[in-house]
């Protein structure tokens, strides 16, 4: 999701810009309404965006030089619903393009869409896929994590491939090489991520069982609570 400064082009950064926009705008309606209906979660909202600031910051190294990162927005798309993910995420990687030098202004755009807006969206959609056959909020909730990683990662490979197809084989092998380039290091940290998610969302029951039920999980929370 931290496609570098410079290397897409201008009309490519462009159009995911546009593409992004209105989810971002959506998003940014959707964390001020959450604010100002529940102040009380105006501390787990904050909780959720620093948990995707640091999470997404860890790069690990992957092959050609790349790198691969956790992205930490499933857990705040099962809390808050994706739109509130898709502020908080394009904010973060606004401050990680300037004060990391992770990823860029100009594909900040593009970034945005395949980290705050594909993958949260995905994330919840595996999270009401696991809740809707009765399985553990738990599991519900690693599945959101590990998709939401994996799609971040599968959106951004197309995004390369679309910029830079395979002289050969075209869209089609470029975006099999870029989900190779990934795939050593990604998956199993999806894996991870999924894992880190339950953690997170064990201690918050525990420390935070009041914040919880007025979140997305209010109701597996109140029924869950009862067994803590």
């Amino acid at each position: 999701m931290h496609i570098a400064e410079g290397f897409l082009p201008a009309s490519h950064c462009a159009a995911w810009f546009v593409a992004a926009t209105p989810f971002v705008v959506h998003g940014a309606r959707a964390v001020a309404r959450e604010a100002r209906e529940d102040p009380e979660n105006r501390l787990l909202l904050a909780a959720a965006g620093a948990f995707t600031l640091v999470l997404s910051a860890v790069k690990l190294p992957s092959v050609t030089g790349s790198s691969s990162h956790p992205t930490g927005t499933g857990l705040g798309a099962v809390l808050f619903r994706p739109p509130v993910m898709a502020f908080l995420g394009t904010v973060v990687l606004l401050f990680q393009a300037l004060l990391l030098a992770h990823g860029g202004l100009s594909t900040l755009g593009a970034n945005a869409f395949s980290m705050a807006v594909a993958g949260p969206w995905a994330g919840y959609a595996a999270f009401l896929l696991v809740r809707s056959v009765r399985l553990p909020t738990e599991v519900g909730i690693f599945a959101a994590m590990a998709v939401a990683d994996l799609t971040t990662y599968v959106v951004t490979a197309l995004q390369l491939a679309l910029a830079y197809p395979d002289p050969a084989s075209g869209l089609a092998g470029a975006i099999a090489k870029f989900l190779g380039i990934f795939a050593l290091t990604q998956v199993p940290l999806a894996l991870a991520e999924g894992f880190l998610g339950v953690v997170v969302y064990r201690f918050l029951r525990r420390v935070a069982p009041g914040e919880l039920v007025r979140t997305t999980l209010s109701r597996a929370a109140r029924r869950e609570a009862s067994h803590v």
